[in-house]
């Protein structure tokens, strides 16, 4: 699989700072600078794959306050798939400005575990978690149709304990087997109880967290990916500091010494959203340089 025709390209997990625009046209839309921002700043730190910004709220209510059968943060009835796109604009706003970029769904299992159940018509999360995957599966058609390089689902719950990992996979599974385009799933934090399950998702990339979390370098150290590539989390997301270029290198050689360079691409450990713009954009300025020296001595 090829996303770019390079070794070691750099993307995001998804959301950034949010710069909320000024005057009339901003009355409108508040949150359209936003996005404007987002995707000028990622072009302009040389992201090879980038992401619309995801500056419309929360990663739950982004998407839960547009499907049918939610209210508020409670499931009141039968869960449906929005009776119009939720990311689409943004989206096509990004592929007007860059020709790569990421689609981001908030996980099934995610959503559900944001959500109350005040209805008779699921008994638990687990059916809920079904219902919702459908739902975002009619969205990731329409990113899909839109021309995004790949789709990345968002499941950072999975590594809490705190979903029904099966039920999850099958949910993950039935989006992606719905699309062609490549399919990313993000999980943070340690993975060492749940690497086997993410194993068997049937995903083209594995989105992870290394910088904060270096010990997932040994839980992956001795898995066989069976032709996955890895979205390897280089940069903190949670430090406000702007590492350096050195550090962040040193943490792609790490991830070098384990896995093929050709299998790799090179991210934060998660979104940015809740740092500082010029910390975020520091980052990733540093993310790009640090990946283009490791690619230029690997091409040597």
């Amino acid at each position: 699989m090829t996303l770019t025709d390079m070794l070691l390209p750099t993307t995001v997990v998804g959301s950034y700072p949010v710069v909320k625009g000024s005057g009339l046209f901003a009355r409108m839309d508040p949150l359209k600078h936003a996005v404007e921002v987002a995707v000028a700043d990622q072009i302009g730190a040389g992201i090879d794959i980038i992401s619309d910004g995801q500056v419309r709220g929360d990663m739950i209510r982004a998407f839960t306050s547009h499907l049918p059968g939610i209210r508020g943060s409670s499931v009141v009835g039968k869960v449906q798939p929005a009776r119009q796109p939720i990311t689409l604009a943004d989206t096509r706003y990004a592929l007007s400005r860059h020709p790569k970029v990421k689609g981001i769904l908030t996980g099934p299992s995610t959503l559900a575990h944001g959500l109350a159940l005040e209805t008779p018509f699921y008994r638990n999360k687990d059916e809920l978690v079904l219902d919702l995957a459908g739902a975002l599966a009619v969205e990731a058609g329409y990113l899909q149709e839109a021309g995004v390089t790949l789709i990345q689902i968002d499941e950072p719950i999975l590594s809490t304990g705190a979903a029904n990992i099966a039920v999850g996979r099958d949910a993950v599974n039935a989006i992606a087997g719905r699309l062609q385009v490549p399919v990313c799933l993000h999980v943070c934090g340690n993975l060492g109880g749940v690497i086997d399950d993410l194993l068997r998702m049937n995903v083209a990339v594995l989105d992870l967290e290394f910088a904060n979390n270096p010990g997932n370098l040994e839980v992956l150290s001795a898995k066989d990916l069976r032709g996955r590539m890895i979205g390897y989390g280089c940069v903190d997301s949670a430090d406000p500091g702007v590492e350096s270029v050195e550090t962040i290198r040193k943490r792609i050689e790490a991830g070098i010494e384990i896995f093929s360079p050709g299998a790799m691409l090179i991210d934060p450990d998660c979104g940015l959203r809740m740092q500082a713009r010029d910390a975020a954009l520091g980052k990733l300025k540093n993310m790009v340089i640090a990946a283009g020296e490791v690619r230029a001595e690997l091409v040597e």
